[in-house]
C-alpha cells in the first residue's frame, strides 16, 4: 500500500488510466473482430464500413498510446491483406491518408 500522499495519488491515477486503456483496447478488439467477420461474410457494404471502423479504432488507440504504433499498423496491414484477398473488387479502400 502507498505510504505517502504522492504515491497514493499515483496509484489512483494508474487505476484510472488502466480502466480507460482497458475500455479502448476492448472496443478496438471488437471492431477488428467485426471487420474480419464482415469481410469473411463477403457482404461488400458491411465489410467496407466495418473495415474503416476497425482501422479508425486501431489508429486512435495507437495515437492515444493504448497500443504500440507498430502493433496497430501491423494489425491494419493484416486486415487490409485479408480484405484484399477475399474482396479484391472492393479494395483498395482509402483509409483517409493522402499520398
Amino acid at each position: 500500500m502507498a505510504n505517502k500522499r504522492q504515491s497514493t495519488k499515483r496509484a489512483g491515477q494508474a487505476l484510472k488510466r488502466q480502466a480507460r486503456n482497458t475500455t479502448v483496447r476492448t472496443a478496438t478488439k471488437t471492431a477488428v473482430k467485426k471487420a474480419v467477420e464482415a469481410v469473411q461474410s463477403k457482404d461488400l457494404g458491411k465489410a467496407k464500413e466495418a473495415y474503416l471502423a476497425a482501422v479508425r479504432a486501431l489508429s486512435k488507440a495507437a495515437s492515444r498510446g493504448v497500443l504500440p504504433k507498430t502493433r496497430a499498423s501491423r494489425k491494419i496491414s493484416r486486415l487490409s491483406l485479408l480484405a484484399k484477398k477475399l474482396l479484391p473488387e472492393s479494395l483498395p479502400v482509402s483509409t483517409g491518408k493522402k499520398k
